[in-house]
Formats: C-alpha cells, structure tokens, sequence
C-alpha cells in the first residue's frame, strides 16, 4: 500500500487545507469542491489528511465499516442482528479513502447483485459498491464535472440520506453512507452540474504557486518524498502529529461552540448581500465558521470566523450578474468588506 504525502509538509494553498480540516471536524457541512491548475496537490491532500486520522473502531467482518458504538438505527441490518445477539466484535481500521472513477459504472458504484453467489448457489446476495466502502471516510471524485448525470443523481440521492437504498433483481438492500464528499476538478474541462455543486459545502481555488521560493519548496520536498518516504514521514510526524489532536480535539468542542443571534444575524446579512439561492448558504457558512472556531480553540463563533469562511462556504452559490463582470471570490469578498469592514 502506498505512503501518503504527510499533510503538514504541503506548501501554500492554504485555503484548501484549512477547508478540509473544517470538513474532517463536521462531517455535515457537506464536503469539499477543489477547482484548479493539475499538479497543484489536490487529491495529495486528500489522502494525507485521511492518513493522518486516528483508526477508526469499525465492526469485524462489516462490508460498511459499521461503527460498533452508533444506535442501532444507523447500523446495518447485519450488524443490528450481531449486536441483538451479542456478537459484535470490533477492531481498528484506517479512515478509507475511496475514488470514483469517471468510467465506473452505477453497478460499481451503488452495489449490485452478487453474481458469484447467484450462479454457483443460487443465492440472491449484495454486492456492496464503492458507496459502501466509503462509508465513514471520503468520497473522492477527481474530474467531478466530467462525472455522468445518472452518477450525479445517484450521489445527490445518498448524500442527501446519508443512506444507500439499492432496490434492484428482486434485491431490497439499505445501508449507511456517510462520507465527506471531496471533488476535484480543472474549470476549463466543463462546468459542474448545478444540483451537484449546490451539495458541496465548501468550494476551494486552487492555483500553481507564482513565486519562485514556494515553487522550488514543493520541488524540494516532493522529491525528497519520492527518494525516501519513510524517513520524509518520520521528519514530519511532529508537526502532523500536533494537527491529528487538534482535529480531535475540535470534534470534541464543537458540540459546546455557542453561534450568538449577532453572529447569525452578520452571516445572513451576508447572504442577502450577495443573493444567494435558499438557505443552504447560511447553513454551511455557520457550520464552517463554528468547525474552524473548534478548530482554534475558541468558544463562540465571532466575525473574524464568518470573514475566513465566507470565500469558500458562498462563491459557488451566487447566482451570475450580467452588470457585475466580476469573479464569484471577488464578490464574496467585497460584500464581506462592506458588511464587517477591512
């Protein structure tokens, strides 16, 4: 199995970095869209920060990374039945990161019928699909706007649930899907399907760094990576190490972080400024600005929270203003200097 690129050694891109962290601390904020050069350390970021997560507690033999301490309700019918009788058994797995490939079929990635099965026992069993496997761990879909539209309304339907219902061959299966969504993508090969956009809750720019230092940085670290992985990750296991708690750490807090009627109040004035559709903007931007408070340590979410996240939690939800030629970024952030000031 390959070694991850450690996440504290990636350099600049800052904002993708700190909208990942925020996903990883609240799971229902919806995920991460990343649009950007290639090469720009998208899809390194993602597996470094899944390989920076503690091992997950996950039901022995469970096709859905069942986690053994959930209610029942949100278990599979297997391990409800395992539990019911007392044999639930647990052990330690690491957070799973699961691509979804642009050519997979809605078979490959909803679950099937068990062919196998069905040809030599002539038994009708599930065939769990890449859905399954990323239960409790990240979605991954590189190219996301080349993603095909019968892909997209699959997605839209579990993401929405958090359930996988596969109804199909005389076959009636449900079974938990919780992932954070992670999308990546190059704005010059297409737009993104609107609804699927919509479900993303933070959307991020990437682009190559411009200054010569940063540019020979990630050269110089990258290949160091490439001659020796394990003593590159032992060199940064502090530093990924101090991140790892703080990101438990902010799971913690964040049930105690306190929103203020004024902090709420700024987050949708905000939103009317820039007339965003429905209140999935409000929504998002609150549940970012109060993970990155967790995230710091902090006890109620303020201005200076709203300002940090307003960029990513609102520029894909604007709507396109003929008279304003302007950037969705650009928008975002002068209505944030007109509402909270420099």
């Amino acid at each position: 199995m390959p070694v991850a690129f450690p996440f504290s050694a990636i350099v600049a891109q800052e904002e993708m970095k700190l909208a990942i962290l925020i996903a990883a601390t609240d799971q229902s904020i919806g995920g991460v869209l990343v649009f950007g050069d290639r090469g720009t350390g998208k899809s390194t970021a993602i597996r470094a920060l899944a390989a920076l997560l503690p091992p997950m507690r996950v039901v022995e033999h469970c096709a859905y990374n069942c986690d053994p301490d959930a209610p029942e309700s949100v278990l599979c019918e297997q391990c409800r039945e395992r539990k019911s009788e007392g044999k639930l058994k647990v052990r330690k797995a690491p957070v799973p990161v699961v691509d979804l490939p642009l050519g997979a079929t809605e078979d490959r990635v909803i679950g099937a019928l068990d062919l196998e099965s069905a040809l030599t026992r002539g038994e009708k069993a599930f065939e769990p699909g890449l859905l399954a496997r990323a239960h409790r761990g990240f979605l991954y879909i590189d190219e996301a706007n080349l993603l095909e539209d019968h892909l997209v309304d699959a997605l839209l339907d579990v993401a929405a649930s958090g359930e996988n219902v596969v109804e199909r061959e005389g076959l009636s299966v449900r079974h938990p899907a919780r992932f954070v969504l992670v999308g990546s993508g190059n704005p010059e090969e297409g737009e993104l399907r609107p609804q699927l956009l919509d479900r993303f809750g933070l959307s991020v720019e990437v682009t190559t760094p411009t200054d010569l230092k940063s540019r020979m940085k990630v050269v110089r670290l990258r290949d160091e990576f490439e001659r020796d992985p394990n003593a590159f990750i032992d060199k940064w296991k502090r530093k990924d190490g101090k991140i790892r708690r703080q990101i438990l750490s902010a799971k913690e807090k964040l049930p105690q972080v306190d929103v203020p009627d004024a902090t709420l109040q700024r987050a949708s004035e905000l939103c009317l400024k820039l007339g965003t559709d429905g209140l999935r903007g409000e929504l998002t931007l609150i549940r970012a600005a109060r993970a990155l408070a967790a995230l710091e340590g902090d006890d109620s979410v303020g201005d200076e929270h709203l300002k940090r996240v307003a960029p990513p939690a609102l520029r894909h939800r604007l709507r396109r203003n003929v008279l304003d030629d302007a950037g969705s970024t650009t928008r975002v952030e002068r209505a944030v200097e007109e509402l909270f000031g420099a």
